[in-house]
């Protein structure tokens, strides 16, 4: 009977332990769960912030490439004006050498104008001094005519 009552009393003891245990059994199983479910939405979030990872890195891919693309054309734009101004400065400089060229040409064509005006009004500023020279002793000679005419009457 002593053997059966410390029996007994092991057996209480162990259902205690097992009830002990299993009731740790529940709450680590509770606790499993519970960081099983937290996995779960860690995963899911972690799936999610790939998704959206992905997606901000393709629209990063999709502007740098707009990026480079505008770039390029401004570039174009940039190369394309100067091209062009570069040409308007050699036309305009081309212009300036002829419209110099013309201008140098005129000033000589002006000087030699000049000249043969200054030829020509001297030319006449000799033959009218040469012709009231000839008109003077014309006149000398009517006069001498006269005085002679009427010394002779």
């Amino acid at each position: 009977q002593e053997e059966k009552k410390q029996l007994t009393l092991k057996v209480e003891e162990l259902e205690r332990k097992l009830e002990t245990t299993s009731a740790q059994n529940i709450e680590f199983l509770q606790v499993i769960a519970k960081r099983e479910e937290s996995i779960h939405q860690c995963q899911l979030r972690l799936e999610e912030k790939t998704r959206e990872c992905r997606s901000l890195a393709h629209q990063l891919e999709t502007a740098i490439e707009d990026a480079k693309r505008q770039v390029e054309q401004t570039r174009e734009r940039a190369a394309s004006k100067e091209r062009a101004a570069q040409s308007k400065m050699l036309d305009l400089e081309t212009q300036l050498s002829r419209n110099k060229t013309e201008l140098n040409q005129l000033r000589r064509s002006k000087d030699d104008a000049e000249r043969q005006y200054e030829s020509h009004l001297q030319d006449l500023k000799d033959r009218l001094e040469q012709s009231e020279s000839t008109n003077r002793s014309m006149q000398n000679y009517v006069q001498f005519l006269k005085s002679s005419y009427n010394n002779v009457f």
